[in-house]
């Protein structure tokens, strides 16, 4: 089974080439890699070109961006990873190997959050219980499935916020998530710079508020107003 490493990215000339940077052992086995721009005004997409398989500009949005490129890629597995995000070493053979063992069709990995704030271990392992519990992955998780699942399931819903959340309660009706106890690291940046006892009850609060049948794209205007 073939892999494909799917990018959304926009403005992360900081983080894109030491995240693509990693991935290449991963591409020497055979792994595919696809950077999908939403329009960055840095030199993301500079710097992405010499280390990645295809650099695409499309327009804004995580859920577009992701779609446009699992229509760009040839694996039977794809995998969402975020530009702040480091698989593990042998990431590529633990799905693989992982979904054939288990027969099962999508999955993702446990997550620790990289940073000096004591609380962002206490978050990750609440993240990773939670997603255990509920069979919910999060973008932060590195979701991986199988391409004919993913086009069963009707793709990332186009929305302004939570469709990784939206996507996972789909792929759910076909079976649960292999969830990897191997550990992906992804960036902290966000916590430490938003206050990480500011940003929990936040992100609590606008997935509960999803889980109630709130208007994503009213939840993202909230995000965003808060990270202001």
């Amino acid at each position: 089974m073939s892999l494909s490493i799917i990018i959304p990215c926009l403005n992360e000339a900081d983080a894109i080439a030491a995240t693509l940077e990693a991935l290449q052992p991963l591409r020497k086995r055979g792994a595919e890699v696809l950077v999908i721009d939403g329009g960055s005004r840095d030199d993301t997409v500079a710097r992405a070109r010499p280390l990645a398989d295809a650099v695409v500009s499309v327009p804004r949005g995580r859920a577009l961006q992701m779609n446009a490129g699992a229509a760009q890629a040839h694996g039977e597995i794809l995998l969402f990873l975020h530009a702040d995000c480091r698989l593990p070493d042998t990431a590529d053979g633990l799905i693989i190997d992982g979904l054939r063992r288990e027969r099962k069709n999508w999955g993702r990995f446990d997550v620790t959050i990289a940073g000096r704030h004591p609380l962002l271990k206490v978050v990750a392992a609440c993240m990773n219980l939670r997603s255990r519990l509920t069979g919910i992955a999060t973008g932060d998780q590195g979701m991986f499935v199988t391409r004919t699942l993913f086009e069963a399931a009707g793709r990332f819903p186009e929305i302004a916020l939570m469709e990784d959340i939206a996507l996972s309660r789909r792929l759910r009706r076909f079976g649960s998530p292999l969830c990897l106890r191997h550990r992906l690291s992804t960036s902290g940046r966000r916590w430490e710079k938003h206050g990480v006892l500011r940003t929990i009850p936040l992100m609590w609060h606008l997935r509960l508020a999803y889980w109630l049948g709130a208007d994503p794209h009213k939840l993202a205007l909230r995000y965003a107003a808060n990270k202001q």
